[in-house]
């Protein structure tokens, strides 16, 4: 793959923290007593926790505020992200190398800024990104293709040039309706979804190191 901007994913691309965010939703559900299908995280991951929020509200019998169930979500999430949570295989040495070949390396994620930006600060690569964007930046999610059109439009390059990575089936789809080649990304996760992916992708890594 010869790219030379990069617009990646942050859950379950860049950090292993899908387990933390699956725990957080489905307590969330578990503690209001809803009953869901095996293909909820494949809808709700690419929505963010406001996102996800609101499509609860929406979908479930839930006796609670949108601004009450992200609340929630956050203070179980917030910990793992600041002290625990790690870099896949592979992420840290090849971003480095892709910023010695001037690259330019950037984030979207559904994540918000109080979480995300802890953590990359914490394993030593947030100062790699020309831009670290959450969706609640653009207001919007990333099951919406315009969401990454104002990304290609802020990195100041055209959207055949960015390779987009996610891990998540729809986030894949919408980016690459936008216009954006796309590489899916192996995580544990979203395993079962593999051949789906694979399907709608240009590329597919089940290791950073591919990339080089």
């Amino acid at each position: 793959m010869d790219y030379r901007y990069y617009l990646f994913d942050f859950d379950g691309t860049l950090v292993d923290s899908m387990p933390t965010y699956v725990s957080v939703m489905l307590r969330i559900l578990d503690e209001h007593g809803v009953l869901y299908g095996d293909d909820i995280m494949k809808i709700i991951t690419p929505l963010g926790y406001a996102g996800a929020a609101k499509y609860f509200l929406d979908n479930f019998k839930i006796n609670s505020t949108q601004e009450d169930l992200i609340k929630k979500m956050h203070s179980y999430a917030l910990a793992a992200y600041r002290d625990e949570i790690e870099a896949k295989s592979n992420v840290v040495y090849v971003l480095h190398e892709l910023k010695a070949r001037s690259c330019s390396l950037n984030v979207l994620t559904a994540s918000p800024h109080e979480m995300l930006d802890p953590c990359l600060k914490r394993l030593g690569i947030f100062d790699l990104f020309d831009n670290i964007w959450s969706c609640e930046d653009f207001n919007t999610t990333k099951a919406d293709p315009k969401i990454y059109r104002m990304a290609a439009e802020r990195i100041g390059a055209d959207m055949r040039q960015i390779l987009f990575l996610d891990d998540n089936y729809n986030a894949d789809l919408s980016a690459k309706n936008a216009g954006m080649p796309v590489c899916g990304v192996f995580d544990p996760s979203s395993k079962e979804y593999e051949n789906e992916i694979r399907s709608i992708t240009d590329h597919y890594i089940t290791d950073f190191i591919e990339l080089l």
